[in-house]
């Protein structure tokens, strides 16, 4: 019954957004006292669990959102975007432009959460998609899909992270495994997957984007811009001040050294609002002040990017909300009975419990930990299994389906232009083409290393093979455009 309710939950909702065409957070509020009532939480507590859901993931999120959005259009706004976009398109190519973005979105996503990625990253993707005159679609699924397996799959995010420690792997080992199986994942789901999507749902990549949120930008003449090198420092400079902060970490766990004053220093200048906040600094003195830009347009600039991302925060708010309610009202706790005496392979298994949860409770982080508490019992009957491939299992779970529970569902729907239907189409399936390709790869690699190997050797080979037919059928098309 716990399952039924949250199913209906989401059909209701899915009902409200699209059928009475009810505001986003609207209709999330509704569909959590509607489902909170529905698992016989007691009244005095729903208010609370919505509010603690809320404010919980805002808490985390709305930082983060702010100043990510600000930094991103005040580079939009002085051209830093454009000569952005336009030197990795003309370095790597119009037809290797996805491949690129799929690289440097992998390499931001291991040090960034999604959502803070993702927010620093769309208004350059908006901008190469602008000037390619291709959908926003086709290379924003290939950013998200290379965030969501950074995400899933590689310390230092926190749910993999937690169950490796959960588990008592080799946080080292993780990571290198990791790094394997994440390349040929981002192959499948971040460049073949859009490919292919188009053909299912052609409607998703007519799209341009949400402009109110991203900010319209007018093509620049590129002498009038900041240079390639400003502009990308000023747009990675949080991502590296986060990235010394998680490795500082790692080495800390694996060398054993105590904290000291620099040692401090650097992790709470890498926390993320921090950086964010410093960030937006340096954006201002190198978009504005350094371009003598009247203190006044920087302010505005700033002020009109929260303007337009007031409503998304509310909507990311209200998916928190809707998480909440369903983990007060006992739904972990019922999947957890499911399990009771199941035997299974420890991989598969912790891989399937976090489907469940990640689909029922929303939050990758939360369905990483819940699925630690009911395995980490069971390899107590399975001393010979590979602790970080039972943790690199569960990480792929965690990436099963994105929906309406899942705050990352409504930012690529808000930031996309995307209708619900276009985004259970294109993300909710590319996160779980993710998980598939993920859980396929890692019991491989349990069962037979060389089988792996080869398996993604052969994928990689795939890859490189598809991408020279395209090309060359791609020279051929404009040989006959030429000709006629």
């Amino acid at each position: 019954m716990p399952l039924l309710m949250v199913a209906l939950g989401v059909i209701l909702l899915i009902i409200l957004i699209t059928a009475f065409k009810l505001n986003a957070f609207i209709s999330l509020i509704i569909s959590s006292f509607v489902v909170a009532l529905a698992l016989g939480m007691p009244l005095g507590d729903i208010v609370t669990s919505v509010e603690a859901g809320l404010g919980g993931t805002l808490g985390h999120i709305a930082l983060i959102l702010g100043f990510g959005a600000m930094i991103g259009r005040l580079i939009a706004d002085a051209g830093g975007a454009y000569r952005i976009s336009m030197t990795l398109i003309d370095k790597f190519g119009r037809r290797n432009v996805q491949w690129a973005i799929a690289a440097s979105s992998f390499i931001v996503g291991i040090a960034l959460f999604w959502d803070v990625a993702f927010i620093l990253l769309v208004p350059i993707i908006y901008m190469i998609s602008k000037e390619l005159k291709t959908s926003i679609t086709h290379f924003g699924l290939t950013l998200a899909g290379a965030l969501v397996v950074a995400h899933s799959f590689l310390p230092p995010h926190p749910g993999i992270t937690a169950v490796t420690q959960e588990y008592g792997a080799d946080l080292a080992m993780v990571l290198i495994y990791g790094i394997i199986i994440a390349i040929p994942t981002i192959v499948v789901a971040g460049v073949w997957f859009p490919k292919i999507n188009k053909k299912w749902i052609p409607s998703a990549f007519e799209k341009t984007g949400n402009v109110e949120a991203i900010g319209d930008q007018k093509l620049w003449k590129l002498e009038e811009t900041p240079g390639f090198g400003i502009s990308v420092l000023t747009a990675v400079f949080p991502i590296l001040l986060m990235f010394a902060a998680a490795f500082l970490d790692i080495f800390q766990k694996q060398l054993g050294f105590a904290d000291n004053l620099l040692v401090v220093i650097i992790r709470f200048v890498g926390n993320a609002p921090v950086a964010l906040l410093i960030s937006l600094l340096l954006a201002m003195y190198t978009m504005g002040i350094a371009r003598k830009t009247p203190i006044k347009d920087l302010t505005s600039s700033a002020g009109a990017s929260i303007n337009a991302i007031g409503l998304l925060i509310l909507i990311t708010g209200g998916g928190g909300a809707f998480k909440q309610v369903i983990i007060d009202g006992g739904v972990g706790e019922y999947i957890a009975s499911l399990f009771t005496d199941v035997s299974i392979s420890p991989v598969l298994l912790s891989w399937i419990i976090a489907v469940i949860f990640r689909i029922c409770l929303g939050s990758g982080t939360v369905a990483a930990l819940s699925t630690a508490g009911l395995v980490l019992p069971m390899l107590e009957s399975y001393p010979e299994a590979n602790l970080a491939l039972v943790a690199l299992a569960t990480g792929a779970g965690t990436a099963f389906a994105s929906h309406v529970n899942d705050p990352g569902f409504w930012m690529v729907k808000e930031f996309f232009g995307l209708s619900m239907k276009e985004t259970f189409a294109t993300y909710t399936i590319l996160s779980s083409v993710a998980s598939i390709v993920g859980i396929i790869l890692v019991l491989l690699m349990d069962t037979s290393v060389i089988l792996a190997g080869v398996t993604i050797a052969a994928i990689l080979v795939a890859a490189v093979v598809i991408h020279t037919i395209e090309g060359a059928g791609s020279k051929k098309k404009q040989i006959k455009n030429i000709s006629v």
